[in-house]
């Protein structure tokens, strides 16, 4: 596996312009195939998005490389993860930063995830079942934010944006298919500057709203 680590690092992430070291030496060191569903464990290191259940699946290797440098989370930073998956990612943003507090509202995911963090010692690491379009979050303000599902339109970004500290950075990957936007969001102040960052297309998060059809 060690070898396959290496070439999704070599021919996956840093092509797809991950050039941030410390986004690098995670994802080489990180045994990603110990987040993997023992179905798909010959595909741990493959470019594609691996099913998890009927209505999500875990980020492609390179994707999970742009959030991780979009957010830059230092040593010291707090982190809130809506979408636990496996952990995975969970995992990375725990290396990078000093707690990580995860939302994840399939319940055998969360405790999946729980189970392969909890075996791996990363106890600043807080995964809780729970819908993050259902009630309020506790534990903020955050200096990180990381969506790791689609949301179809922007109405959720105004109140993630709320939960960032001065300085704070979200990522969140807005629209419906074949076309969704990659965005960072930063807190300035009381403003907010949005960047766009890259096109791609991923699974919906359960319960995010809905853009309005129109009925003819």
């Amino acid at each position: 596996m060690d070898r396959a680590r290496f070439n999704m690092i070599e021919q996956q992430v840093r092509p797809w312009d991950v050039l941030d070291q410390r986004v690098l030496a995670v994802m080489r060191e990180l045994p990603r195939e110990a987040f993997v569903p023992d179905a798909y464990r010959g595909l741990a290191y493959a470019d594609i998005e691996i099913p998890l259940g009927a209505k999500t699946t875990m980020l492609a290797p390179k994707l999970v490389g742009r959030l991780l440098q979009a957010v830059d989370v230092q040593s010291h930073e707090t982190v809130l993860e809506i979408g636990a998956g496996t952990g995975y990612v969970t995992a990375c943003l725990a290396h990078l930063g000093e707690q990580v507090f995860s939302l994840e509202i399939d319940p055998a995911l969360a405790e999946g995830a729980r189970a392969r963090l909890g075996a791996m010692g990363l106890s600043q690491t807080e995964v809780h079942t729970a819908d993050v379009f259902s009630g309020r979050i506790d534990g903020g303000p955050f200096d990180v934010i990381a969506v790791t599902g689609s949301v179809p339109t922007a109405e959720p970004l105004a109140a993630l944006e709320q939960l960032l500290t001065d300085g704070g950075r979200l990522f969140i990957i807005v629209g419906e298919q074949p076309l969704m936007e990659a965005l960072r969001i930063t807190r300035i102040g009381s403003g907010f500057r949005r960047e766009s960052l890259f096109e791609t297309c991923v699974a919906p998060l359960e319960h995010a709203p809905q853009p309005e059809r129109f009925a003819f």
